[in-house]
């Protein structure tokens, strides 16, 4: 796997990078997600065909990114519920935190019946410390219509992420590997070697360049939540023949069954 990460890293290093704050103009907080699952053999390609046509961004002199974020939901798993059963109006609340600056945001995801994203989030102070904030009990009441005492962390994630810009400054393309998940009920730990998450996001159905790269390396759109495949991955007791495709698919990308790996 090392050998794959530093290859990875080369080919990033070769790319223009982009900061932040040029990054400003295309914040995409209501947005069209597509999401791709692919193997970290099919992103070396991909990384290869986009050389002259996207930015990679830059934070810290760093441009892979490590992430942590927990996902919340309700005793009898409401939000994963909604997910499994391809309810078209979904949610989601999760804690993130930007790992090399420590900065972390209590977020909450909204998806509509016709596929498009709205995120919402504010500024808190720790993954742990944050129900107290002022604004937090509100956000997560307006947006979902439960109270924040009634949630619980379920599952936490660890991934690094890659974030493309194309030249064009009308998308963003994240780039998440190396996850792996640790259950708050369950205490399991499960890894994912070889996954990899890749995530178009776009204000509607513009022109996207990266898409028929994506389809000449056979990678296609499908579905993914990391943090129901996490959930799933962690506690076989809950309800899951709807993500069974998707399970199957990851261990085909790696061949074999995967390794629990602690968080």
């Amino acid at each position: 796997m090392q050998d794959t990460d530093n290859e990875i890293q080369k080919l990033l290093n070769s790319m223009t990078p982009i900061t932040l704050e040029q990054m400003s103009d295309i914040r995409l907080m209501n947005r069209l997600d597509t999401k791709y699952v692919a193997s970290k053999a099919q992103l070396l390609q991909l990384l290869g065909l986009v050389q002259d046509k996207y930015y990679v961004q830059e934070t810290l002199s760093n441009r892979i990114i490590p992430y942590l974020t927990t996902y919340y939901d309700t005793a009898n798993h409401l939000m994963y519920t909604m997910h499994h059963n391809k309810r078209a109006r979904r949610m989601k609340v999760r804690v993130r935190t930007y790992v090399q600056s420590n900065d972390t945001f209590l977020e909450v995801k909204n998806k509509n019946n016709h596929g498009r994203t709205k995120k919402k989030r504010i500024s808190v102070p720790s993954q742990d410390d944050f129900r107290k904030t002022e604004g937090a009990t509100e956000l997560v009441m307006r947006k979902t219509g439960l109270h924040l005492d009634n949630l619980n962390a379920v599952v936490r994630n660890k991934f690094d992420r890659v974030t493309l810009v194309n030249k064009g400054k009308t998308e963003r393309l994240t780039i998440d590997f190396n996850i792996s998940f640790h259950n708050f009920e369950t205490s399991n730990d499960h890894g994912t070697d070889q996954l990899v998450i890749i995530e178009l996001k776009r204000d509607g159905n513009v022109f996207s360049p990266v898409c028929n790269l994506l389809r000449d390396i056979h990678v296609h759109p499908t579905g993914f939540s990391k943090c129901c495949i996490g959930m799933a991955l962690t506690d076989t007791s809950l309800k899951q023949n709807n993500f069974k495709p998707k399970l199957r698919k990851l261990e085909k990308i790696n061949g074999r069954h995967f390794i629990d790996h602690e968080l």
